[in-house]
């Protein structure tokens, strides 16, 4: 693991991007922002698992006007997602926005970013100048791909900050892994914003799931990277699951659950990939440095979870609930997942 870069700092509401803030774990709602009980229902869902920041679509006035509706309801900061318009941008900060994403790539007249950076600064709102490959602005076009992605992104950002705006998130995006690296690698080279880091279109939960490991987790073995977002074509708290387990794995969380499962095999006499997925829901919102073992039989369960903090060695009709890599409790199967529960919430509270 390479150093994290010391990037400069900024503040969505009260959560703190850069510098020497947490890499925050961040995803865009999917519902129709003029949907409001929808979208505070989905707001809700990826709260309990530990979203950092929310992004929302603002398309067109109404959803502008039900943002507002939304921020004073939720209770996290939340971030407007423009393109096209800087009407919207405008609209979006009258309603609460405590960020703003703009695509340089469809919002190609900067001349309107001087009021709207003016209105940023008096109000302490940051920017994330957002670039996606597939939205790249025409005149970049036969140029090294990766650094024009660069190119894009540092062209709006300086022009943000001739208006005198320092509170600037960039972030650049491509599907192709390989070349979403790279370029990565060189803006993390040419500036000191804090960067989102993410690979975009990355897919369906499996195929998205492998990119995003490695081009996300590429990046920040690197120390490059202060924001995450994994994006996937699913629902939207995967991508929440899936980004804390990222930093979990390079050690950049630490107040997180561990889940880990055997692989299974004939001896199995439980439903492992069930009770693993029910243990990690369980504890999807908690912070706390938990590991957690989901064994499929007692026979080598007992002796795999002797590093655990709990663990389920299952069995057919009996399994065992481990206690800090003990035999604690052997309960009837069909009870297991009630009596762990209950033990967790013990161990939990003391």
């Amino acid at each position: 693991m390479t150093e994290r870069k010391k990037t400069r700092q900024v503040s969505v509401g009260n959560v703190k991007i850069g510098g020497d803030a947490p890499i925050t774990v961040q995803s865009m709602l999917n519902t129709k922002t003029t949907d409001i009980e929808g979208t505070l229902a989905q707001i809700n869902a990826l709260k309990a698992v530990g979203c950092d920041l929310i992004r929302l679509a603002v398309p067109d006035e109404d959803s502008a006007r039900a943002f507002g509706v939304i921020a004073k309801e939720c209770g996290l900061p939340l971030i407007a997602d423009i393109h096209y318009n800087y009407k919207l941008a405008h609209m979006a900060l009258d309603a609460g926005a405590k960020k703003i994403r703009m695509n340089p790539g469809n919002m190609r007249d900067f001349s309107q970013i001087k009021p709207l950076a003016e209105r940023m600064i008096d109000m302490g709102i940051p920017v994330r100048v957002g670039v996606n490959g597939g939205s790249l602005d025409p005149k970049y076009k036969g140029m090294d791909e990766a650094r024009a992605l660069c190119e894009s992104a540092l062209e709006c950002a300086n022009v943000f900050e001739s208006v005198g705006m320092k509170d600037i998130v960039v972030a650049i995006k491509h599907s192709d892994t390989l070349l979403n690296i790279k370029a990565n690698r060189m803006l993390s080279s040419m500036c000191d914003y804090p960067l989102h880091i993410g690979v975009t279109e990355a897919g369906t939960l499996r195929t998205g799931l492998v990119k995003s490991a490695i081009g996300i987790g590429t990046l920040l073995s690197e120390g490059i990277g202060d924001t995450i977002r994994v994006s996937l074509s699913t629902n939207v708290c995967e991508e929440v699951l899936a980004g804390k387990k990222i930093l979990q794995t390079l050690g950049l969380r630490k107040n997180a659950v561990e889940v880990v499962a055997c692989p299974t095999c004939a001896r199995t006499e439980i439903d492992v990939e069930g009770l693993a997925n029910k243990v990690e829901t369980m504890t999807a919102g908690i912070n706390k440095p938990l590991k957690i073992s989901v064994l499929g039989c007692p026979l080598n369960g007992i002796g795999e979870g002797e590093h655990s903090d709990l663990g389920i060695a299952g069995g057919k009709e009996k399994s065992v609930i481990l206690l800090h890599g003990k035999i604690y409790k052997t309960v009837p199967s069909e009870r297991l997942m009630q009596e762990f529960e209950k033990i967790l919430q013990d161990v939990l509270s003391n």
